[in-house]
């Protein structure tokens, strides 16, 4: 069975595992599903897992006592039931009684434990409308239907404890994911279910911000948990960072890291799934040990993969537990990983072409410049709509002023504008630079899809890189927007046919998924176009190196 665990077992190192792995299949309940209400029950790799999660420092060392691990993360296919291995942990840490932190050794050196004081869980789910579902409902039910649900109020929107005064004594809740919603919350536990889908960049924030929180509380020895599945490649979600840094650890690059990570998956063994019986193996590895819940499961998830228009890629992610490119998208993300060159830019009169596509109204607009030589690509501006906001326009001013810049900053050979929403200002840019603004129409299926391959061609090739300079504390980070709008990008088959009947594809929005934003993607598409254009049209430099003044001694 394929698997990634780490940082590796060190049976020497005690754990509060025991206890809490008992606990579980003593005071909690299976939650909504066929097994509703009956008692947990830990299979040996749930187990493991908790005690792996629960490991403290040693007896005589300099943090004895203290908690290995500052976050973990479980990564297993759909139908494991890790999000109850994560709620379970969540009442855990909540509970009055539960025995989640060291208070000391016994005469072996075995760690005994204590409850937190005056718990605080934050719980982030995906959207404003999920923060009452998914994992939050989970707990709410689970205490509802345990034996013990006496020592806890619960409601919509918060999960009590009971103190032996009747009070609060801490509390869950579930979270939104504004950061200024968690900001200031003095945490001392938080689960993350399914961060695989947190990717926009205010889902980023608010992560950021709520392990920022969980330094206030040195105390009680906070900690974050995450419960996913594999995402879609590419997205930069937090769940794709947190599966990279457990791969660093992994290949050596981190010390003492503060990271634990278990996940299970399909591995290359079972990468030919031409047949029913090889699915069926395939679903089965990835499962583990804990096989099936009842009778033909396996082969009925197996069927499922020659459904007509079933999403593979998504089927091997959720299935499979692989990461994979989405099958709905356009440019294969783990290609332009290694062409990236965070904090490259382009030099004052690099010669150099420009992209600029977007809507005024709607989704985003955007501007890419690249080296004509070089091939690196950087991202010179980025207007995006604010989630939620539906009336809304982008800064005119702003857009010109980016374009003014780079015009003075750069020598730009061609700007090639994608002019529909921006035809007024487009025309006052071809005025102002009538030799270097040309409109180029994006809706030109052909056009546009030959353009769009000699992009990809390229990503291929290596003949490209992108780069951009990350500032902290900005509103927009120009290499890892860049990168989220190519990922965000789907592509859509046209019945259109190349020179050789290959089918022509161009980009669209990827599974209808409007709040996917691309034009980033389409501006660097039309930017590389200009290059190739200026490559062969002979284009020079039209600003000359001025030569060093001639010594005259």
């Amino acid at each position: 069975m394929t698997t990634l665990i780490v940082p590796e077992l060190d049976l020497s190192i005690p754990t509060l595992g025991p206890a809490l792995c008992d606990m579980i299949e003593e005071t909690c309940v299976f939650g909504p599903g066929s097994l509703a209400g009956q008692p947990a029950v830990l299979d040996d790799e749930k187990r493991a897992i908790i005690y792996r999660l629960y490991e403290v420092h040693p007896k005589g060392h300099r943090l004895a006592g203290r908690r290995i691990y500052q976050r973990g993360a479980i990564e297993l296919k759909k139908g494991v039931a890790k999000t109850e291995v994560g709620v379970w942990v969540t009442k855990l840490e909540l509970h009055p009684e539960a025995p989640v932190r060291c208070d000391g050794f016994d005469a072996r050196g075995n760690p005994v434990g204590r409850p937190v004081r005056f718990p605080y869980i934050p719980m982030m789910a995906t959207t404003e409308e999920q923060v009452s579902e998914l994992a939050y409902y989970v707990l709410t039910f689970i205490i509802e239907h345990s034996p013990d649900a006496d020592l806890f109020d619960v409601s919509l929107d918060r999960v009590l404890v009971k103190g032996p005064d009747g009070k609060a004594a801490g509390k869950a809740l579930p979270v939104s994911t504004a950061p200024d919603s968690a900001d200031g919350a003095l945490t001392t536990f938080q689960h993350f279910d399914e961060p695989h889908r947190l990717t926009l960049p205010r889902q980023r924030q608010a992560h950021e911000t709520m392990l920022q929180n969980t330094h206030k509380r040195a105390l009680e020895d906070p900690w974050s948990l995450y419960t996913s599945t594999a995402g879609q490649l590419g997205q930069n979600s937090v769940q794709e960072d947190v599966r990279a840094e457990a791969e660093a650890i992994e290949r050596g690059e981190r010390e003492e890291p503060s990271l634990f990570f278990f996940a299970r998956w399909a591995g290359e063994a079972h990468d030919d799934l031409t047949t029913l019986n090889k699915r069926i193996a395939a679903v089965a590895e990835a499962t583990g040990p804990i096989g099936e819940y009842g009778p033909g499961q396996f082969e009925r998830i197996a069927k499922d993969y020659d459904r007509p228009g079933a999403d593979r890629a998504y089927w091997e992610r959720t299935q499979l537990n692989r990461w994979r490119r989405g099958g709905s998208q356009f440019f294969d993300m783990k290609a332009i990983y290694p062409l990236c060159r965070p904090g490259e830019v382009l030099a004052k009169n690099t010669f150099a072409t420009l992209g600029f596509d977007g809507a005024r109204f709607r989704d985003a607009t955007a501007l890419v410049a690249v080296g004509i030589a070089s091939g690196l690509e950087e991202m010179l501006g980025l207007w995006e709509r604010p989630d939620g906001v539906e009336t809304w326009e982008v800064p005119e001013d702003e857009v010109t002023a980016a374009v003014e810049d780079a015009m003075t900053r750069l020598d730009v050979w061609k700007l090639y504008a994608d002019p529909p929403h921006w035809t007024e200002t487009v025309g006052a840019w071809s005025a102002r630079w009538p030799d270097q603004v040309e409109e180029w129409h994006t809706n030109r299926p052909k056009t546009m899809a030959y353009a769009l391959r000699e992009f990809r061609e390229a990503i291929d090739s290596g003949s490209i890189t992108f780069g951009g300079l990350d500032i902290e504390g900005a509103d927009w980070l120009p290499h890892e927007d860049l990168l989220r709008h190519l990922a965000n990008a789907g592509v859509h088959e046209l019945r259109l046919k190349d020179d050789e009947g290959k089918p022509l594809h161009v980009m669209r929005k990827q599974d209808g998924k409007a709040e996917l934003k691309f034009d980033a993607g389409m501006a660097a598409a039309l930017a590389w176009k200009a290059r190739l254009d200026a490559i062969k049209a002979g284009a020079k430099p039209r600003r000359r190196k001025r030569k060093p003044p001639r010594r005259l001694y």
